[in-house]
């Protein structure tokens, strides 16, 4: 179960990606971490982020040697927020949504079951413009017509699991 609470103990970290410009509008990219260690987060940067492109991010160290490759600037958010066009700022406002809609949709999200929450918050976020909701809903089902979900697949338990629910 996910936590609310500010430390990492029993959570699923998760990295964010935010694309301010660029063809069409704010984009944002999300997936699940085993932990954030540079290992883990810097090839997720350089599989989604052209080489060259502006990176601003927070001050974890797990960013740190993506200089060569990037115009990388960040913000220590012990002492600031924004200094100029580097920050964080909206990426922390797609948290602060996502957030809000795991607490109070879900209430209770597995961590097996996450990046299916990130998924659809994500591709509410990347629509919210030029599409209202109905749009989106025929988005998705056209992207989910004809495919099966098994019991198995959905749940992570094998199907003869069905007699413990009863």
């Amino acid at each position: 179960m996910i936590d609310g609470g500010r430390g990492t103990v029993g959570k699923v970290a998760v990295i964010g990606l935010l694309q301010r410009h660029g063809k069409g509008k704010t984009k944002v990219r999300l997936t699940t971490v085993q932990n954030t260690s540079r290992e883990d987060l810097q090839p997720i940067i350089r599989k989604n982020v052209k080489a060259g492109s502006e990176l601003y991010t927070d001050s974890h160290s797990g960013y740190e040697g993506l200089n060569d490759e990037y115009f990388h600037e960040f913000v220590n958010h012990a002492e600031t927020y924004a200094r100029g066009k580097v920050h964080t700022n909206g990426l922390e406002n797609f948290w602060s949504l996502l957030k809000r809609g795991l607490r109070g949709t879900y209430v209770s999200v597995e961590p097996f079951h996450l990046f299916r929450y990130l998924d659809e918050q994500s591709f509410r976020y990347n629509n919210r413009i030029d599409m209202d909701d109905y749009d989106r809903f025929r988005k998705l089902m056209s992207k989910v017509a004809g495919k099966r979900v098994t019991y198995a697949k959905l749940t992570g338990k094998p199907a003869n699991d069905l007699a413990s629910l009863w």
